[in-house]
Protein backbone atom coordinates (compact mmCIF):
# COMPACT_ATOMS: atom_id res chain seq x y z
CA UNK A 1 0.00 0.00 0.00
CA UNK A 2 1.40 3.06 -0.52
CA UNK A 3 2.73 5.44 2.27
CA UNK A 4 0.38 9.04 2.83
CA UNK A 5 3.60 10.73 1.66
CA UNK A 6 3.64 9.69 -2.13
CA UNK A 7 0.74 12.24 -2.45
CA UNK A 8 0.76 15.46 -3.79
CA UNK A 9 -1.68 17.54 -1.34
CA UNK A 10 -5.04 17.51 -1.81
CA UNK A 11 -7.87 20.30 -1.02
CA UNK A 12 -10.09 17.49 -1.17
CA UNK A 13 -10.52 13.83 1.65
CA UNK A 14 -8.41 11.47 1.41
CA UNK A 15 -9.03 8.54 3.89
CA UNK A 16 -6.96 5.17 4.36
CA UNK A 17 -8.19 1.60 4.83
CA UNK A 18 -11.70 2.94 3.74
CA UNK A 19 -14.86 0.83 3.78
CA UNK A 20 -16.30 0.42 0.59
CA UNK A 21 -18.92 -1.80 1.33
CA UNK A 22 -21.49 1.41 3.42
CA UNK A 23 -21.14 3.36 -0.53
CA UNK A 24 -22.31 0.30 -2.62
CA UNK A 25 -25.90 -1.22 -2.98
CA UNK A 26 -24.82 -4.46 -2.07
CA UNK A 27 -23.77 -3.24 0.99
CA UNK A 28 -20.55 -6.08 0.51
CA UNK A 29 -16.93 -6.13 0.12
CA UNK A 30 -13.85 -4.82 1.40
CA UNK A 31 -11.96 -1.53 1.70
CA UNK A 32 -9.95 0.89 -0.82
CA UNK A 33 -6.44 1.32 0.04
CA UNK A 34 -7.43 4.76 -0.72
CA UNK A 35 -10.48 6.97 -0.91
CA UNK A 36 -10.10 10.47 -2.55
CA UNK A 37 -12.70 12.22 -2.66
CA UNK A 38 -11.44 15.77 -4.90
CA UNK A 39 -12.79 19.35 -4.08
CA UNK A 40 -13.15 20.25 -8.33
CA UNK A 41 -11.66 18.77 -11.08
CA UNK A 42 -8.41 21.18 -10.62
CA UNK A 43 -7.96 18.86 -7.40
CA UNK A 44 -8.66 15.33 -9.21
CA UNK A 45 -6.19 16.93 -11.69
CA UNK A 46 -3.57 17.57 -9.81
CA UNK A 47 -3.63 14.58 -7.89
CA UNK A 48 -3.58 12.64 -10.60
CA UNK A 49 -0.79 14.42 -12.08
CA UNK A 50 1.04 13.51 -8.90
CA UNK A 51 0.15 10.13 -8.84
CA UNK A 52 2.76 7.36 -9.58
CA UNK A 53 1.70 6.09 -12.56
CA UNK A 54 1.99 2.52 -11.36
CA UNK A 55 -0.62 3.00 -8.39
CA UNK A 56 -4.52 1.89 -10.08
CA UNK A 57 -7.40 4.15 -10.30
CA UNK A 58 -10.43 3.98 -9.66
CA UNK A 59 -14.10 6.17 -10.10
CA UNK A 60 -16.81 5.47 -8.21
CA UNK A 61 -20.27 6.88 -8.35
CA UNK A 62 -23.29 5.65 -6.26
CA UNK A 63 -22.04 2.27 -6.44
CA UNK A 64 -25.28 0.53 -7.85
CA UNK A 65 -23.58 -1.34 -10.35
CA UNK A 66 -20.61 -3.07 -9.05
CA UNK A 67 -19.65 -6.24 -6.56
CA UNK A 68 -16.47 -4.96 -4.58
CA UNK A 69 -14.65 -8.05 -3.35
CA UNK A 70 -14.14 -9.08 -0.56
CA UNK A 71 -10.11 -8.44 0.07
CA UNK A 72 -11.22 -5.01 -1.07
CA UNK A 73 -9.41 -2.30 -3.87
CA UNK A 74 -5.94 -1.52 -4.65
CA UNK A 75 -4.75 1.96 -4.96
CA UNK A 76 -6.96 4.98 -5.19
CA UNK A 77 -10.98 5.02 -5.42
CA UNK A 78 -11.95 8.13 -6.24
CA UNK A 79 -15.46 9.03 -5.11
CA UNK A 80 -16.92 12.74 -6.72
CA UNK A 81 -19.27 13.90 -4.36
CA UNK A 82 -21.54 17.21 -3.93
CA UNK A 83 -19.30 19.39 -6.22
CA UNK A 84 -19.31 17.16 -8.69
CA UNK A 85 -23.91 17.58 -8.70
CA UNK A 86 -24.63 20.23 -10.49
CA UNK A 87 -27.17 20.58 -13.30
CA UNK A 88 -27.16 23.63 -15.46
CA UNK A 89 -29.18 24.79 -18.46
CA UNK A 90 -26.37 25.76 -21.10
CA UNK A 91 -29.27 26.56 -23.74
CA UNK A 92 -32.93 25.73 -24.71
CA UNK A 93 -32.51 21.94 -25.63
CA UNK A 94 -29.06 21.32 -23.57
CA UNK A 95 -28.29 20.50 -19.98
CA UNK A 96 -24.47 20.55 -18.40
CA UNK A 97 -23.94 18.18 -16.00
CA UNK A 98 -21.84 17.28 -13.38
CA UNK A 99 -20.31 13.42 -13.19
CA UNK A 100 -21.70 13.13 -9.70
CA UNK A 101 -25.44 14.04 -10.67
CA UNK A 102 -27.87 11.66 -10.38
CA UNK A 103 -30.26 10.13 -12.78
CA UNK A 104 -33.46 12.05 -11.23
CA UNK A 105 -31.76 15.04 -10.66
CA UNK A 106 -30.49 15.36 -14.45
CA UNK A 107 -34.18 14.32 -15.58
CA UNK A 108 -36.22 16.56 -13.33
CA UNK A 109 -34.11 19.58 -14.60
CA UNK A 110 -34.21 18.18 -17.99
CA UNK A 111 -38.42 18.41 -17.48
CA UNK A 112 -38.48 22.04 -15.34
CA UNK A 113 -36.42 23.27 -18.15
CA UNK A 114 -39.25 21.82 -20.68
CA UNK A 115 -36.26 19.44 -22.82
CA UNK A 116 -37.96 16.19 -23.08
CA UNK A 117 -35.51 13.15 -24.24
CA UNK A 118 -34.21 12.29 -21.03
CA UNK A 119 -36.70 10.98 -18.82
CA UNK A 120 -34.71 7.12 -19.07
CA UNK A 121 -32.62 8.28 -16.64
CA UNK A 122 -34.68 8.42 -13.86
CA UNK A 123 -34.92 5.02 -14.15
CA UNK A 124 -31.51 4.31 -13.80
CA UNK A 125 -30.17 3.71 -10.36
CA UNK A 126 -26.80 6.01 -10.94
CA UNK A 127 -24.44 8.89 -11.54
CA UNK A 128 -23.66 10.99 -14.85
CA UNK A 129 -20.16 9.88 -14.84
CA UNK A 130 -21.39 6.03 -14.98
CA UNK A 131 -24.24 6.46 -17.57
CA UNK A 132 -21.68 8.01 -19.58
CA UNK A 133 -19.42 5.06 -19.70
CA UNK A 134 -21.54 2.09 -19.52
CA UNK A 135 -23.39 3.88 -22.35
CA UNK A 136 -26.28 3.58 -19.68
CA UNK A 137 -30.00 3.16 -20.68
CA UNK A 138 -33.83 1.60 -20.14
CA UNK A 139 -37.19 2.12 -21.58
CA UNK A 140 -35.76 2.86 -24.57
CA UNK A 141 -33.35 5.37 -24.56
CA UNK A 142 -29.61 4.97 -24.31
CA UNK A 143 -26.84 7.92 -23.40
CA UNK A 144 -25.49 7.44 -26.97
CA UNK A 145 -28.71 9.38 -27.93
CA UNK A 146 -28.58 12.23 -25.90
CA UNK A 147 -24.99 12.67 -25.48
CA UNK A 148 -23.07 15.43 -26.96
CA UNK A 149 -19.83 15.62 -25.63
CA UNK A 150 -18.13 14.66 -22.02
CA UNK A 151 -15.32 15.89 -19.97
CA UNK A 152 -12.43 13.09 -18.69
CA UNK A 153 -9.89 13.26 -16.78
CA UNK A 154 -6.85 11.08 -17.54
CA UNK A 155 -5.03 8.97 -15.46
CA UNK A 156 -2.08 11.50 -15.90
CA UNK A 157 -4.34 14.71 -15.12
CA UNK A 158 -5.19 15.78 -18.68
CA UNK A 159 -8.54 17.16 -19.05
CA UNK A 160 -10.34 16.55 -22.14
CA UNK A 161 -13.45 17.22 -23.92
CA UNK A 162 -14.22 13.82 -25.82
CA UNK A 163 -17.52 14.27 -28.58
CA UNK A 164 -19.74 11.93 -28.55
CA UNK A 165 -18.28 9.90 -31.42
CA UNK A 166 -15.25 9.50 -30.15
CA UNK A 167 -16.84 7.43 -27.22
CA UNK A 168 -17.78 4.12 -29.99
CA UNK A 169 -20.39 3.26 -28.10
CA UNK A 170 -22.00 -0.19 -28.45
CA UNK A 171 -24.39 -1.70 -25.79
CA UNK A 172 -23.50 -0.91 -21.68
CA UNK A 173 -19.93 -0.37 -23.31
CA UNK A 174 -17.74 2.44 -24.35
CA UNK A 175 -13.91 3.14 -25.82
CA UNK A 176 -13.37 5.79 -22.98
CA UNK A 177 -9.23 5.48 -22.49
CA UNK A 178 -8.09 3.71 -20.05
CA UNK A 179 -7.91 5.27 -16.11
CA UNK A 180 -9.83 8.17 -17.35
CA UNK A 181 -12.33 9.59 -14.89
CA UNK A 182 -15.40 11.21 -16.48
CA UNK A 183 -16.09 14.18 -14.68
CA UNK A 184 -18.78 16.17 -16.62
CA UNK A 185 -21.32 15.78 -19.69
CA UNK A 186 -23.75 17.93 -22.02
CA UNK A 187 -26.81 15.97 -22.67
CA UNK A 188 -29.27 17.44 -25.33
CA UNK A 189 -32.92 16.67 -25.58
CA UNK A 190 -36.02 17.81 -27.44
CA UNK A 191 -39.02 20.32 -26.63
CA UNK A 192 -41.20 18.71 -24.42
CA UNK A 193 -44.33 20.41 -22.28
CA UNK A 194 -43.36 19.72 -18.24
CA UNK A 195 -46.64 17.67 -17.65
CA UNK A 196 -45.79 14.97 -20.56
CA UNK A 197 -42.49 14.44 -19.62
CA UNK A 198 -43.40 14.22 -16.07
CA UNK A 199 -46.16 11.86 -16.76
CA UNK A 200 -43.56 9.65 -19.03
CA UNK A 201 -41.51 9.87 -15.46
CA UNK A 202 -44.60 8.24 -13.67
CA UNK A 203 -44.99 5.43 -16.36
CA UNK A 204 -41.44 4.77 -15.65
CA UNK A 205 -41.33 4.74 -12.01
CA UNK A 206 -44.57 2.76 -11.45
CA UNK A 207 -43.12 0.48 -14.09
CA UNK A 208 -39.74 -0.07 -12.35
CA UNK A 209 -41.82 -0.14 -8.70
CA UNK A 210 -43.76 -2.78 -10.14
CA UNK A 211 -40.73 -5.37 -11.78
CA UNK A 212 -37.72 -4.42 -9.69
CA UNK A 213 -36.69 -5.36 -6.01
CA UNK A 214 -35.86 -1.54 -5.58
CA UNK A 215 -36.21 -1.97 -1.73
CA UNK A 216 -33.23 -4.60 -1.62
CA UNK A 217 -29.63 -4.66 -1.36
CA UNK A 218 -29.18 -5.33 -5.05
CA UNK A 219 -26.91 -4.31 -7.83
CA UNK A 220 -29.27 -3.71 -10.74
CA UNK A 221 -29.45 -5.63 -13.86
CA UNK A 222 -26.76 -8.52 -13.84
CA UNK A 223 -26.52 -9.52 -16.90
CA UNK A 224 -26.37 -7.91 -20.20
CA UNK A 225 -29.35 -8.63 -22.86
CA UNK A 226 -28.17 -11.39 -25.38
CA UNK A 227 -28.84 -10.46 -28.59
CA UNK A 228 -32.38 -11.56 -29.45
CA UNK A 229 -33.00 -12.09 -25.48
CA UNK A 230 -33.94 -11.04 -22.30
CA UNK A 231 -31.47 -11.93 -19.98
CA UNK A 232 -34.31 -12.42 -16.85
CA UNK A 233 -36.40 -15.07 -19.57
CA UNK A 234 -33.17 -17.08 -19.79
CA UNK A 235 -32.48 -16.93 -15.70
CA UNK A 236 -35.77 -17.72 -15.50
CA UNK A 237 -36.34 -20.51 -18.28
CA UNK A 238 -32.94 -21.88 -16.30
CA UNK A 239 -34.61 -22.49 -12.93
CA UNK A 240 -33.20 -19.87 -11.12
CA UNK A 241 -35.73 -17.78 -9.93
CA UNK A 242 -35.16 -17.48 -6.17
CA UNK A 243 -32.24 -19.58 -6.32
CA UNK A 244 -29.72 -19.17 -3.58
CA UNK A 245 -26.13 -19.15 -2.00
CA UNK A 246 -24.54 -18.55 0.73
CA UNK A 247 -26.42 -15.05 1.86
CA UNK A 248 -27.14 -14.15 -1.85
CA UNK A 249 -30.56 -14.71 -3.99
CA UNK A 250 -31.71 -14.64 -7.64
CA UNK A 251 -34.29 -12.08 -7.03
CA UNK A 252 -37.95 -13.80 -7.44
CA UNK A 253 -39.48 -10.76 -8.62
CA UNK A 254 -37.10 -9.79 -11.39
CA UNK A 255 -34.54 -12.47 -12.40
CA UNK A 256 -31.94 -10.43 -13.86
CA UNK A 257 -31.76 -8.96 -10.19
CA UNK A 258 -29.04 -10.45 -7.16
CA UNK A 259 -29.80 -9.94 -3.79
CA UNK A 260 -28.08 -9.12 -0.85
CA UNK A 261 -30.18 -11.18 1.37
CA UNK A 262 -28.29 -9.55 4.31
CA UNK A 263 -25.13 -11.03 5.43
CA UNK A 264 -23.91 -12.22 2.13
CA UNK A 265 -20.43 -11.71 1.34
CA UNK A 266 -19.38 -10.18 -2.37
CA UNK A 267 -17.49 -14.09 -3.00
CA UNK A 268 -21.59 -15.23 -2.38
CA UNK A 269 -23.03 -13.06 -4.71
CA UNK A 270 -20.54 -13.23 -7.09
CA UNK A 271 -20.31 -16.68 -7.23
CA UNK A 272 -24.18 -16.77 -7.50
CA UNK A 273 -23.90 -15.15 -10.89
CA UNK A 274 -21.40 -17.55 -11.77
CA UNK A 275 -23.87 -20.39 -11.25
CA UNK A 276 -26.63 -18.39 -13.01
CA UNK A 277 -24.42 -18.22 -15.86
CA UNK A 278 -23.48 -22.00 -15.92
CA UNK A 279 -27.03 -23.10 -15.93
CA UNK A 280 -28.04 -20.94 -18.50
CA UNK A 281 -25.58 -22.06 -21.18
CA UNK A 282 -26.53 -25.51 -20.02
CA UNK A 283 -29.98 -25.28 -20.96
CA UNK A 284 -30.19 -22.43 -23.41
CA UNK A 285 -26.36 -23.18 -25.08
CA UNK A 286 -26.01 -19.05 -24.42
CA UNK A 287 -23.43 -17.21 -22.64
CA UNK A 288 -24.47 -14.50 -20.44
CA UNK A 289 -22.14 -11.60 -20.23
CA UNK A 290 -21.75 -9.56 -16.97
CA UNK A 291 -23.17 -6.24 -16.45
CA UNK A 292 -22.46 -5.36 -13.24
CA UNK A 293 -18.83 -4.71 -12.85
CA UNK A 294 -16.71 -6.94 -10.63
CA UNK A 295 -13.89 -4.98 -9.20
CA UNK A 296 -11.11 -5.86 -6.25
CA UNK A 297 -9.27 -8.55 -5.18
CA UNK A 298 -10.38 -11.90 -3.39
CA UNK A 299 -10.27 -12.08 0.43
Amino acid sequence: MTDATAFAPVRGKLTAHAPLAPLVWFKSGGAADWLFEPADVEDLSQFLAALDPAVPVMALGLGSNLIVRDGGVPGVVVRLGKAFAQVAALDDLTLDCGAGASGILVSSTARDKGIAGLEFLRSIPGTVGGFVRMNGGAYGGEVKDILVDCDVVLRDGQLLTLPVADLHYTYRHSELPDGAIVVGARFRGRPGEPAAIQAEMDRISASREASQPLRSKTGGSTFKNPQGHKAWQLVDEAGCRGLTLGGAQVSEKHTNFLLNLGDASSADIEALGEEVRRRVKEKAGVTLEWEIQRVGKSA
